[in-house]
């Protein structure tokens, strides 16, 4: 997932903020010349063309600007459909059965019926690399209605799929779609609250009703299961809730970035005045080919030669990732032990949703900690520690998710109630709520500076939807071959490891990384900013954003991919085959 986070970088705040005129007072749309703009654009924009800007610090078209009513009804409207759009992912499962038996599939000796979910996640990482750099140049609102479109047009097949295949692939661009505007979401957020303080509830309840969207979709579908008994429900349902709400976030959802704002100003003055009036934003964009490039390469670049980038994103990919696990864990555990139906197991997924609800509270409690700790900061006085996110993370990591695994496992007898492993899965999502906030956060604090955080994000985002879709095609060999106490237990003893090399061993673990591709992370990153490495990471001064424009560092991105698609998917492959081969032992 990519949280509000992402959004909020320097350059992006100073977009919507910024303005020429201090006297509050209301002006004329503010242009001034521009000196002809970088050597890039030379060639399509006049040398004399000028710049728009906001009319005024209270200028009302500014969505910081706008009143407190118009926030909160814009991002209400945003936390509606995170939460709504990602039942689509994991509401499939709890037809696991009717729909194996319709298409001749087995899961004897593979989970197999987990196959839609897993592409479903599979689309979810590929398109928030690739596609999400075009929200940049059409804006939030028309973005937002297109992936929203074709999110609904990817269902109408998977109600009517006449073929195993058809779900594979149909859900494939459906989780895609859901990614996109997962994303596009999180930028409403710091679009529209501009102080850190004032946006801090709003992330995390953008955050807890992602989490809670992608686990609701087995409790408020196992009712169809239940009563109709036919598998196309759950899509035609979903079909009459996302075509009833289209018109809800059509008319309620208005554009919130301001730099698209701007430049549509700008364009309405080209066309009536016919002057060159451009925005800043318009002259030193770069093409949106080499963005894509960057979008693409970025992130795997960065997941490797970053250790903190690459151990947090293996300990919030695991957290998220066990989501998803239990839709095929708590199948096996509740059938095997109680005799529970499909549908019954799937209303059981209400007991993580629950935590996670309960894991928002102490996120909250996370940022007061965070803002007090600028009076401790030596290094930067009066700026909040980064590692200040990190205290409740611990605390959800080792009592949240370990806690609750080992309560799951030690508790999954048959001569024990429902209610005891079900008590382990509602502290599981607890802390997955906490962790995920926490890494998600603290990862955007570390590299705002450098302008890097939307592609940090980004990573740590196609890390989680990799490991859902793989991890879970491990549960029944684990399961079945190491029994439900010994896989639990296993899976928690991961995490921890985890948290051990996010907290100690990253450095040590990206070494070796790097000796084995031969890359310099010191090579020039950028011509405009000196880059040096800390404990943190990369730390950049403050500057003009980079455009990494030269041909060596495009050449050691692709490098570092081909090792990234390696970890990626290649190693959650093993993952799996391992698995397999234990259930089969």
């Amino acid at each position: 997932m990519t949280t509000p986070a992402a959004g909020y970088t320097a350059d992006r705040i100073a977009s919507n903020n910024s303005s020429r005129l201090d006297d509050g007072h209301t002006a004329p749309p503010h242009i001034s010349s521009s000196g002809g703009g970088n050597s890039s654009q030379s060639t399509s924009v006049e040398k004399d063309s000028k710049i728009l800007d906001w009319d005024s610090p209270t200028d009302p078209g500014n969505p910081y600007n706008w009143s407190l009513k118009r926030k909160r009804l814009v991002t209400g409207i945003a936390l509606l459909s995170t939460l709504l759009v990602p039942l689509n992912g994991t509401s499939i499962t709890v037809a696991a059965a009717e729909i194996n038996q319709e298409f001749g599939i087995s899961d004897a000796t593979f989970p197999n019926s987990y196959w839609p979910v897993a592409s479903w996640s599979l689309g979810g990482a590929l398109f928030v690399i690739v596609f999400l750099p075009l929200m940049e140049d059409i804006g939030i609102r028309i973005g937002f209605m297109i992936s929203y479109v074709f999110f609904f047009l990817m269902i109408i097949p998977q109600a009517l799929a006449n073929s195993f295949a058809t779900l594979i692939v149909t859900r494939f661009f459906s989780g895609g779609c859901v990614a996109l505007l997962a994303n596009t979401i999180a930028s409403v957020i710091p679009d529209i609250w501009a102080d850190d303080r004032a946006r801090s509830i709003p992330v995390g309840l953008y955050i807890v009703t992602y989490e809670a969207g992608n686990t609701l979709g087995p409790p408020m579908f196992a009712g169809v299961m239940q009563y109709i008994g036919n598998w196309r429900w759950i899509f035609y349902i979903q079909l009459i809730m996302y075509g009833a709400l289209a018109p809800l976030f059509f008319l309620l959802l208005h554009e919130t970035r301001g730099t698209v704002i701007l430049r549509r100003r700008a364009q309405h003055l080209r066309k009536t005045t016919s002057q060159s009036i451009y925005t800043a934003a318009e002259l030193h964009q770069p093409p949106l080919s080499t963005r894509l490039l960057k979008s693409t390469t970025r992130p795997a670049y960065l997941l490797l030669t970053e250790p903190v980038l690459l151990a947090s994103t293996l300990w919030s990919a695991f957290s998220f990732g066990t989501v998803f696990l239990f839709t095929q864990s708590t199948a096996q555990v509740y059938s095997t032990l109680y005799a529970w139906p499909a549908y019954r197991i799937g209303y059981l997924q209400i007991a993580v949703v629950i935590g996670e609800v309960l894991g928002w509270f102490p996120t909250v409690y996370s940022s007061r900690l965070y803002f007090q700790s600028a009076s401790r900061n030596r290094e930067n006085p009066g700026s909040p520690i980064p590692e200040a996110r990190l205290y409740l993370s611990v605390l959800g990591s080792f009592v949240g998710i370990a806690g609750g695994m080992f309560v799951y496992a030690w508790t999954a007898y048959p001569s024990l109630p429902w209610i005891a492993p079900t008590i382990g899965l509602g502290m599981v999502g607890f802390g997955i709520q906490v962790v995920v906030t926490a890494v998600a956060d603290y990862i955007t604090d570390i590299y705002a500076a450098s302008g890097y955080a939307g592609s940090a994000v980004s990573a740590v985002a196609a890390g989680e939807n990799v490991v859902a879709a793989f991890l879970p095609l491990a549960a029944q060999g684990m399961y079945g071959g190491m029994g439900f106490q010994g896989a639990i237990v296993v899976q928690s003893q991961v995490l921890l490891l985890f948290v051990l090399v996010e907290r100690v061993l990253g450095a040590a673990v990206v070494e070796c990384v790097l000796l084995f591709v031969d890359v310099d992370v010191d090579e020039d990153l950028d011509e405009d900013e000196d880059l040096v490495d800390d404990d943190e990471g990369l730390v950049v001064e403050e500057g003009v954003e980079r455009e990494d424009e030269d041909e060596d560092l495009v050449e050691e991105e692709e490098v570092v991919v081909v090792v990234g698609a390696w970890y990626l998917l290649g190693l959650p492959a093993v993952v799996v085959l391992w698995g397999g081969g234990v259930g089969v032992s």
